[in-house]
């Protein structure tokens, strides 16, 4: 029976794991289960559920025997959670040298934010900006784009075609599919290759769990806000037995105008998304299962609403954006030490979008269409020749292909539609091959870590006067960390990283002829580069968490086109170069600190400066200071309050190309706090939340910006588990 340690309730629903087996159960409405084990020997099960700490407990095959266990409340989870983007594997955080934010199924089912990248508003080290209401870029570490790199259950969502600038990609993820959300600030580099110059950010899908009897479980989501911005539901079904577990949801999510701090409405803010997601596992030997996971996702008239409100547009708009992942993993653990856990990964992805644009006073509609193809494959191998030694080795390859088209159509009907060159090269592809290998040495008080990956890249450039354009770079990039107890609750951490981003489709589509000017390949076109260090202090105990990071990273060989001296039949001739170099540093500061047996304090703060070394001017869009402070009453894990200050300084130290973005005002994005507060409630197979966003009712933007920030609003959620 499992049971919570304050109350003595039994607890439903708690996950029971044997991990070596690919075996597991749930507990029922008393709080019991039943696990039958085939294989003998001795394994490590552990209880999971939102809200509770992870317990362990070792057993032994073919000795019946009643394990009771009682879960404690999870109140600090600060460097107390597992987390596996930084090694590709779960290990909890507090040992490791990196910096890592988490955000747990707790902080998931606790958070009312509107979609996948407003989860990550308010968290440590990470900046969100909007361009539109149907965006959300995160800024890791200063950086955003290319230079972050976006993962979904460890698959690269970046492709060939992401440009330096914020993008709305990763809002093509369902929050609601989630079960986790991780954040690894100034690394990625060596774990996944190209674009994680300023760190990765990963999500999670829900998993279905096997279960010794054939049970039926579901998740019914429904989601509202008030002055109808938005209007949400979620329908999730599964199955799961010893040998076959299966989910299934389906989510539909309509958006209304955005609505500011007094009153202000943002007209044609609005749409709709659909989304569905299919995940099944099935346990082919005790020691070995498939996955077959399959996500897809649509928006359609997504307004940009900056171009619409300031640049004197009638239509400007996403018409249609659709992503697509499938992807089968075939694992197996193994009691040798040469080879304890191995892992194989197909993928195939799509990322489609179609935008439409129409200028006042114009008669020209352009219409425009990309389609990205990835497919893919990985495969993996954890060994571990030691008892404190573990390495995991693997390569993965990807292959974009790129289709891009532009119409420009007379609507007044005097000319027919005119095809033209599309945003990025038609017929373009790249192929990425990446083999690396990742280093864990595990003492009494004392972590190392180190790693390695050789990248080689082999980009095509169809070009009606060049002909095919290719680029064939390579990169060597590592890393580095020590982690030292000294104290049991006390660590010291350092690590550094090299980091790389690679030409891509984006960089090169400019090549050739365009309509007003000529640019000429460059074969010794090389991947950026950056190289972090930083250092920094963890310390836990049973009521007190914090952290502290000081971080400096170097970015040299960015890539700048550059117009050359001479000019080609009246065209300005341009040439791109490894010419750019950059610094960006700044200080993360975060706590939890449980004040009394059910009151929690938490904050953090984030500070970054970046500065272009080329030029001597501030780099574009550096988040300002920023945090939040707050407090969550917490009386057991069924029930709680939280209220919390958010907050932005002015940013005034600005870049020419802020000064230049409309986005942006002419004197700095102002300062900003807002308050908020929440409750939820779970009774029975029931959860509430409600949350009241921006009590004063300021109205403010988030630097770099298009939209402000939602006003004062309520936000109801209810969800109901069987």
């Amino acid at each position: 029976m499992v049971t919570d340690a304050q109350s003595g309730d039994t607890l439903m629903s708690v996950s029971v794991q044997a991990q070596e087996l690919f075996i597991g159960t749930t507990t029922d409405r008393d709080g019991k289960y039943r696990l039958q084990l085939l294989q003998p020997g001795t394994y490590l099960l552990s209880y999971m559920q939102a809200g509770y700490q992870t317990a362990h407990r070792t057993v032994s095959e073919f000795i019946d025997q009643e394990l009771n266990v009682a879960l404690q409340p999870d109140v600090v989870q600060l460097n107390g959670q597992e987390a596996s983007t930084a090694q590709r594997y779960e290990s909890r955080t507090f040992g490791r040298p990196e910096a890592i934010t988490v955000l747990t199924r707790r902080d998931l089912y606790r958070n009312s934010l509107r979609s996948t990248p407003e989860l990550l508003l308010g968290e440590t080290g990470v900046f969100v900006q909007k361009t539109t209401h149907g965006g959300g870029a995160p800024i890791v570490r200063g950086l955003t784009g290319h230079h972050t790199l976006l993962l979904v259950d460890g698959i690269r969502l970046n492709n060939a075609t992401y440009g330096s600038g914020p993008n709305q990609y990763l809002n093509t993820v369902d929050p609601f599919s989630l079960r986790r959300v991780e954040v690894l600030r100034g690394g990625g580099g060596v774990q996944y290759g190209s674009d994680a110059v300023g760190g990765a950010v990963q999500v999670f899908s829900q998993t279905p769990q096997f279960s010794d009897q054939t049970r039926v479980t579901g998740s019914a989501l429904t989601k509202w806000m008030s002055s109808e911005m938005e209007e949400s539901g979620r329908l999730s079904l599964g199955v799961s037995s010893r040998k076959v577990a299966v989910q299934a949801g389906f989510s539909y999510r309509n958006f209304g105008n955005l609505i500011g701090g007094g009153n202000l409405v943002q007209e044609r803010t609005g749409y709709e998304q659909r989304s569905a997601d299919v995940k099944a596992v099935l346990r082919l030997k005790p020691s070995l299962k498939l996955t077959a996971a399959y996500q897809v996702l649509r928006q359609d008239s997504v307004p940009f609403y900056p171009q619409v409100a300031r640049e004197n547009f009638l239509l400007s708009e996403i018409t249609m954006q659709q992503r697509t992942l499938g992807y089968l993993r075939l694992e197996g653990n193994r009691p040798h030490r040469w080879l304890r856990h191995w892992q194989v990964t197909t993928l195939a992805q799509q990322a489609a979008e179609d935008r439409s644009s129409h200028a006042n006073g114009s008669p020209l509609l352009r219409q425009e269409k990309e389609d990205v193809d990835t497919q893919g494959a990985l495969a993996s191998a954890i060994t571990e020749p030691t008892d404190f030694w573990k390495i995991q080795t693997g390569l993965d390859w990807y292959f974009d292909e790129v289709a891009s088209r532009r119409q420009d159509t007379d609507t007044l009907g005097g000319l027919p539609p005119t095809n033209r060159k599309g945003l990025y090269a038609n017929g373009a592809s790249q192929h990425s091959l990446g083999l690396y290998t990742l280093h864990t040495l595990t003492f009494a008080r004392l972590t190392v870590t180190a790693g390695v990956r050789y990248n080689l890249f082999a980009t095509t450039i169809p070009d009606e006067v060049l002909g095919e354009v290719q680029q064939n770079p390579s990169a060597w990039v590592g890393n580095a960390g020590l982690s030292v107890a000294l104290w049991p609750s006390v660590r010291l951490v350092a690590n550094v990283s090299s980091s790389f981003r690679a030409p891509n489709v984006n960089d090169l589509s400019t090549v050739g002829l365009g309509s007003t000017y000529f640019e000429l390949p460059n074969g010794a076109l090389r991947p950026e580069r950056g190289l972090n260090k930083e250092v920094g202090l963890k310390i836990r105990d049973n009521r007190f968490s914090s952290s502290f990071t000081l971080y400096h990273n170097q970015l040299s060989d960015l890539i700048v086109r550059r117009q050359r001296g001479s000019l080609l039949d009246n065209y300005a001739v341009y040439f791109r170069q490894n010419l750019g170099r950059a610094l960006i540093r700044g200080l993360e500061a975060e706590a939890e600190w449980q004040l009394f047996p059910n009151w929690l304090l938490f904050g953090n703060a984030t500070y970054t400066h970046g500065q272009n070394l080329t030029t001597q001017e501030p780099l574009r869009l550096i988040p300002p200071l920023h945090g939040k402070l707050g407090v969550t009453y917490q009386r057991n894990a069924r029930n709680w309050v939280r209220a919390e200050w958010w907050m932005a300084a002015r940013q005034d130290r600005l870049a020419p190309a802020d000064v230049a973005d409309p986005l942006i005002p002419s004197a700095g994005t102002p300062g900003w706090h807002v308050i908020n507060a929440a409750i939820g409630q779970r009774v029975g197979l029931l959860r509430v939340a409600a949350e009241i966003q921006n009590l004063l009712d300021q109205r403010y933007y988030t630097h770099g910006s298009g939209v402000t920030g939602v006003g004062r609003s309520l936000w109801v959620t209810l969800r109901f588990d069987w």
